[in-house]
């Protein structure tokens, strides 16, 4: 019910946003990132969706496809949640923050960042938040290569050798 209503009213309010396919997935709403900004305050302060809480944001290599970020949403005052998913090219993997609209954005976008290499445009502080500022990459993606070495440290290949 609440994915029709979000569905409906994302419609109505930001017409040509939701990425129209001829079988609408039931589980997750799929969007253009073009008024990303605006749809997540949207989203949070409308009285009768009020996501008041980002539960997760994530990255997703899909290959050929492009990746996708998708983030979760709970409504605290009416017990409902819901995903939005947006894809980003994976040459150019950028997509307006959301960090000033949810704070625990703040460490949910740096994650996503320091694994995949997506900025997210008007974040405060995009930095990584898991690796060294110096590490070469994104380890998450599916091109992803590890270093041999860093600052002369062998990286183990092998799982088996971290147990």
């Amino acid at each position: 019910m609440i994915h029709e209503q979000v569905l409906k009213c994302l419609r109505e309010k930001f017409p040509g946003s939701i990425v129209e396919t001829e079988e609408m997935p039931a589980d997750f709403i799929p969007i253009y990132q073009k008024n990303w900004a605006e749809i997540a305050a949207f989203l949070r302060d409308d009285p009768d969706l009020r996501f008041d809480s980002l539960q997760c944001i994530t990255g997703v290599d899909l290959g050929e496809e492009g990746m996708d970020v998708r983030y979760n949403f709970h409504s605290m005052t009416h017990l409902h949640k819901i995903e939005i998913r947006i894809s980003v090219d994976s040459e150019n993997p950028k997509i307006p923050s959301i960090e000033q609209i949810w704070r625990v954005g703040d460490w949910f976008e740096r994650e996503v960042y320091d694994m995949y290499g997506i900025i997210f445009d008007g974040h405060r502080d995009l930095r990584r938040i898991l690796l060294p500022d110096d590490w070469e990459g994104w380890p998450l993606r599916k091109d992803y290569e590890t270093q041999e070495t860093f600052h002369g440290i062998v990286v183990p290949k092998v799982k088996e050798e971290w147990e």
